[in-house]
């Protein structure tokens, strides 16, 4: 360890660096930050990624189905759909049953472009140095954290 920082004093507690918010805040920043450039070549942002991720997981769900599981409201995710739609990424359609009700489904370019995003885990994970098993470890630990938070809230 070099020298200068084995000299610092650890910081006093209750620091904003002992802070699990802040931790967690700068975490999160630091991975958008890393995979801003490679989603600015793919054209595309960071909440579009994530949409694409979930109908990866689920094709046509509706858009308060990809609110529901990306934590956002549906007011957020319907300009993106349109956007992504726009960009032929998405196809937007009204529900049969329900024609209040918009789905969305991956388009082959939007299938196209979420295979060139596989690159993203294994920067992450390359970049983070950790093993793909601490990875995976770490961030089940960090999905328990949430899923507390979020029972606590009633959410």
């Amino acid at each position: 360890m070099p020298a200068s920082r084995a000299a610092l004093p650890a910081p006093p507690k209750g620091s904003l660096s002992q802070q699990f918010c802040f931790t967690l805040y700068r975490a999160s920043m630091a991975m958008t930050r890393t995979y801003k450039p490679m989603l600015d070549a793919l054209g595309i942002t960071y909440p579009q990624y994530l949409v694409l991720s979930a109908l990866e997981e689920a094709d046509g769900l509706s858009i308060g189905a990809i609110a529901q599981r990306l934590a956002l409201e549906s007011s957020t995710i319907t300009p993106l759909a349109r956007r992504m739609e726009q960009a032929s990424l998405v196809q937007r359609r009204r529900g049969p049953e329900n024609e209040r009700q918009v789905h969305v489904w991956l388009t082959d370019s939007g299938k196209a472009l979420l295979r060139r995003c596989s690159c993203l885990g294994e920067t992450m994970q390359q970049r983070s140095g950790l093993s793909e098993e601490e990875l995976t470890a770490l961030n089940r630990r960090l999905q328990q954290v949430v899923d507390r938070l979020d029972a606590a809230l009633g959410t």
